[in-house]
């Protein structure tokens, strides 16, 4: 890698992943071409991207030359990478960003990866610690997520839930539970495809002005990793309530920096709570936002991953 900053080709896969990942210092180049599938939108219209970030059409690809390649997803893997790359760079430095905790069972799902050559990167430590990742090298970095100059006023006394495609994922997603709680509860959604339940789309860019005036953060989701979303609501300093499941338990303290159980007439006291108590809720956002200071900010989820493309660069290499 020596000095000159690293290219890193990866999909579009997750927006404000990618908007996030893009903070550091490496050029990242993300297939385009006409047909907008998974993946291949390009840069779109949504987030903010830095000059760093790099369209390249898929005729184009094997004409650059890359650093690292990081797959996002079963099908980069197993298909993308052999229609889009050449061999020279599939035997490239290989990183594989891990999402989401393992679908088919909790424990028992072996991870579509066994390669010693390749370094599997979990986004949270539950996430790690579920997956049989066989024979494959494993690294953790938490999320990171920038610092809006927005302030939380949680003037509207309702809570807000942040999630995409509610109504089509079901159980998994807690749909049933965000249904429950909104009859004793007042509630708002937003997220794309959210239909009647929700309010619409909220672009990244709008979502923290969006969100900062509502009473508390309500995440109802039983099963997922850690969600982008909830660290930028505990960065605007708005109250956490969810579910004692996956990584938010290492993450809240009940009544100190946010409320989680897994009893949900328990969660529907709370917030009915924080509903009252104006001041009660602030007091827990402010300790949330300290949290997410400390343990998701920016700086560190950059450095971890300059680190980590540097080693993996390097041990190819070595």
């Amino acid at each position: 890698m020596n000095s000159k900053r690293p290219k890193i080709f990866t999909w579009h896969i997750h927006g404000s992943y990618l908007f996030y990942l893009s903070q550091g210092n490496y050029d990242i180049f993300i297939p385009v071409r006409e047909e907008k599938t998974e993946g291949y939108y390009g840069r779109g219209e949504t987030f903010p991207f830095g000059d760093n970030v790099h369209e390249v059409h898929v005729d184009d690809i094997a004409k650059l030359d890359f650093d690292c390649i990081i797959f996002q997803t079963n099908k980069n893997y197993l298909e993308d990478q052999y229609e889009i790359l050449t061999a020279e760079q599939r035997a490239l430095p290989r990183i594989y960003i891990e999402h989401d905790p393992p679908r088919q069972h909790p424990t028992d799902t072996r991870h579509v990866v066994d390669d010693p050559e390749v370094l599997l990167v979990h986004v949270t430590h539950f996430n790690r610690l579920m997956w049989d990742n066989n024979n494959t090298r494993t690294r953790v970095i938490e999320h990171g997520v920038t610092v809006p100059d927005i302030p939380y006023t949680g003037e509207i006394n309702k809570g807000i839930v942040v999630i995409n495609n509610l109504p089509s994922r079901g159980r998994l997603l807690g749909l049933d539970i965000f249904l429950e709680v909104r009859k004793h509860v007042p509630l708002d959604l937003i997220g794309m495809n959210t239909g009647e339940l929700g309010l619409g789309e909220v672009l990244h860019p709008q979502l923290p002005e969006f969100i900062s005036r509502y009473r508390f953060f309500f995440n109802p989701i039983r099963y997922t990793s850690h969600g982008l979303a909830v660290c930028e609501a505990m960065m605007l300093g708005l109250p956490i309530v969810g579910m004692a499941t996956t990584e938010l338990p290492t993450v809240i303290t009940n009544d100190i920096n946010g409320f989680i159980h897994t009893d949900i007439d328990t969660l529907v006291k709370k917030m009915q709570q924080l509903l009252q108590n104006k001041e009660y809720a602030a007091r827990l956002g402010i300790e949330g936002r300290k949290t997410a200071l400390n343990r998701y900010n920016i700086e560190r989820f950059t450095h971890d991953w300059e680190q980590t493309i540097r080693d993996v660069i390097q041990t190819k290499i070595a």
